[in-house]
């Protein structure tokens, strides 16, 4: 039934705003449960992006267009890993949508990009765009392609060169971003002085009594720290003194002379199989991906799929799901409001929407009648237009006026 309620969603939406799914996003989150979950079949203990380890989880995968309308969604057991999802989502988008022109471009995360997936996704017909999971080694400048400098949000630089690499026959686009740099060096100082920080607590047991000294607990104890921060550890001349009884008498840690290059801080490839893509293009296409991050967002914090208090499977796939039907109904007023020039995010829109208000007053009368009276304040000239931009009424509803008798109470007769 989920599936044809979408599917049918989907049609409607794409008649009635005349949209065409030339792009589609995917990606996955996880939210996480509040109880115990002892003997559910999808609350499994996972990787939580909300650092929630102690926690069962539930993973949750959807496809949106560029709009934000969903196509697709599916619910998985909280240990299933991202890469291993995109196969079947695939599969059933293909059953659900048919496409009467070329396939939509599929933009995914680099977490989801595995070499099989994107192989897979060439054997079905479909593009596909992404962030490259490791960086390329030997790639050479498009000859056709010249450097283009933009800004970010921030005013921050952003350098865009097209680039190919050897034996592949993908186009990759050179992304070097300032905010990115800055944000890179930070982290690798700060990673830096903890790695410090850890050699000097290793010293000082070997000095103090009741310390580490034993040789092959020092060695163990630097194992743990470099397994702990493996990108900075390689900076480091580390040396262990020992008296040859298998004491450790000293310990020294040096940084190798040159060896920090942040030449490559900031820059990353983005990836994909359409060929004719100039760098502004290809630029907008991948940053849509950002409308799926919002999308997450707006599920977990503003329609409270975040955390789940259910007991049961049922109750938890039936809070789920209809989490996402409301969504198609924040999806259908953003996109309307948003082709009338307001881009305020979803919370923004209930803060102002709020400010209206619905009022009950009720009275008893000598005949113990209950008399209510029911309406709604007047909007203020936000909200108002809003409702003009929706071609909603100011007043959801006219005065309303009950009255109720009092209940009667039937005595029990005894015989």
């Amino acid at each position: 039934m989920k599936d044809q309620l979408e599917q049918y969603l989907s049609r409607q939406t794409n008649e009635l705003f005349d949209l065409e799914d030339k792009i589609i996003l995917y990606d996955l989150t996880n939210t996480y449960f509040e109880g115990r979950m002892l003997g559910s079949r999808i609350a499994k203990f996972g990787r939580s992006k909300e650092k929630r380890s102690d926690a069962r989880l539930v993973v949750l995968a959807v496809v949106i267009n560029r709009e934000g309308f969903l196509k697709y969604s599916n619910i998985y057991q909280g240990n299933m890993a991202d890469c291993k999802t995109l196969e079947g989502i695939i599969n059933a988008l293909s059953r659900q949508t048919s496409f009467s022109g070329r396939k939509p471009i599929v933009v995914i995360d680099a977490g989801i990009a595995t070499d099989d997936n994107l192989l897979m996704l060439k054997n079905k017909g479909y593009d596909y765009m992404c962030v490259s999971r490791s960086s390329l080694k030997a790639y050479y400048a498009d000859t056709t392609a010249t450097p283009v400098q933009i800004t970010d949000k921030r005013k921050q630089p952003i350098e865009l060169l097209k680039v190919r690499a050897d034996g592949d026959s993908d186009q990759y686009l050179w992304v070097k971003s300032q905010a990115k740099k800055m944000k890179e060096d930070s982290m690798n100082g700060l990673l830096s002085q903890r790695f410090e920080q850890g050699i000097q607590n290793i010293k000082e047991g070997i000095s103090k009594k009741g310390g580490t000294k034993k040789l092959n607990k020092v060695y163990e104890r630097i194992g743990r720290l470099k397994q702990k921060y493996p990108s900075v550890h390689t900076w480091y001349d580390i040396t262990v003194c020992d008296d040859g009884n298998g004491t450790a008498t000293a310990i020294s840690c040096s940084h190798k002379t040159g060896e920090y290059d942040n030449s490559q801080s900031g820059i990353y490839f983005l990836r994909t199989s359409i060929m004719e893509l100039d760098e502004h293009t290809f630029w907008s296409i991948y940053n849509i991906i950002r409308e799926i991050e919002y999308t997450f967002r707006v599920l977990k914090t503003d329609l409270d799929l975040r955390p789940i208090y259910h007991k049961t499977d049922e109750a938890s796939m039936a809070h789920l799901n209809l989490g996402i039907l409301a969504y198609w109904l924040v999806a259908t007023i953003r996109y309307q409001l948003k082709q009338k020039g307001i881009n305020s995010d979803w919370r923004e829109i209930v803060r102002r929407m709020n400010t209206q208000k619905c009022v009950t007053t009720s009275v008893v009368n000598i005949k113990q009648e209950t008399i209510s009276v029911r309406q709604c304040t007047v909007p203020t000239k936000e909200v108002k237009a809003i409702y003009d931009l929706l071609n909603y009424k100011h007043v959801p509803f006219t005065r309303k006026k009950s009255v109720v008798p009092p209940a009667e109470i039937l005595k029990n007769n005894s015989p």
